[in-house]
């Protein structure tokens, strides 16, 4: 249930409506959008009437949200959330590209690569320190190390660290390093550590499971939204259908979708969404035509040497052709790339 109010209500007003939410057993969360302040209702909602608050001082408006997922419900927020890194946005008019190496191989490579993200003007760095594999014999990141290695790139390039979070033991040290953190496809569906992120306020950005469907992505985005995190990018990586010539279906409907029934920004890994290096800057491309908020990209200097995911992975010399033609593109969608020699 969604209780709409004037932006200039009195804060007594609209204490008073949270009180009456909360002596109903349910939770009040406080959302101002451009027009309006908007209450959302989570809980026991089906209970509630909408008596119980429209005779309710300043309350213009009561609506019933009649999808599972409330919060993250573009009828929640009709407004884009856009999360903002210093003039770096995800949401709204702005295009943003994340991009690095699967893994942290060694601290040279690490920094080899960041140095050519740098000279291309990228902003957000994305390498894995703990990976999960499918295979238990495959390499499984350098871990601790990986993440201080991290840790002393942010500070020569000043790049915001994206890193994937495995479980609660690894969480106290991402929270030290990442500014993003990467929930994975296979951990979508951790409920209990989806929450536990939402009790941070840092940045989550939160991968499609490999078989999950739109609802299932936004009713976990949900559980991080319940527990109070607000921050959270959706990406679509990729599902498993019936098709074997590329690695994943890269489901690129998903992005339409989203933006219509979600306010959350969006973004599109197509390296694991099709899984093969040279037809990644055309999904890339795609992505970007298709309303996408962003790109996760696998870079590596060496792709054949890599020790994870290679095959999937462009050059930074490819990164930078296709960069010239996302920036020639993003203006045909209502979209601006922002790279960090532009700021």
């Amino acid at each position: 249930m969604l209780i709409l109010m004037s932006l200039n209500t009195p804060r007594k007003d609209i204490d008073a409506v949270k009180n009456k939410i909360v002596s109903l057993n349910c939770t009040p969360h406080e959302i101002p959008g451009k027009s309006k302040l908007a209450i959302g209702i989570t809980g026991p909602t089906d209970q509630l009437k909408k008596e119980d608050f429209i005779m309710l001082t300043s309350v213009e408006e009561v609506v019933r949200v009649t999808k599972k997922y409330k919060l993250v419900s573009r009828m929640m927020q009709s407004d884009d959330t856009i999360i903002n890194f210093d003039g770096f946005k995800f949401g709204g008019e702005s295009l943003q590209i994340i991009a690095g190496p699967c893994s942290v191989e060694s601290k040279d490579q690490i920094f080899e690569i960041a140095g050519s993200l740098k000279e291309s003007g990228i902003k957000f760095m994305r390498a894995g320190a703990f990976k999960p594999r499918s295979s238990p014999y495959a390499f499984q990141g350098l871990k601790e190390k990986g993440l201080e290695y991290l840790q002393e790139v942010k500070k020569e390039f000043g790049m915001v660290i994206v890193t994937e979070l495995l479980n609660f033991v690894s969480l106290p040290a991402i929270l030290e390093t990442a500014d993003i953190i990467q929930i994975g496809a296979r951990n979508m569906q951790n409920y209990a550590l989806l929450e536990e992120v939402g009790k941070h306020n840092k940045p989550i950005l939160l991968k499609r499971g490999m078989a999950a469907t739109v609802e299932e992505l936004l009713l976990s985005a949900e559980y991080i939204f319940s527990s109070g995190n607000k921050n959270v990018i959706l990406c679509e990586r990729g599902i498993r259908t019936f098709e074997t010539s590329t690695r994943n279906t890269l489901d690129l409907n998903a992005v339409p979708v989203i933006k219509k029934h979600s306010h959350l920004p969006i973004i599109v890994d197509p390296s694991h969404g099709i899984g093969i290096w040279d037809k990644v800057p055309a999904m890339s491309l795609a992505a970007v035509a298709a309303g996408a908020d962003g790109l996760i990209l696998e870079v590596h200097n060496r792709p054949d040497e890599a020790l994870s995911d290679g095959f999937q992975s462009i050059t930074p010399q490819a990164l930078k052709e296709l960069l010239e033609k996302i920036k020639q593109m993003a203006p045909i969608v209502n979209k601006k790339l922002v790279l960090n020699e532009d700021k």
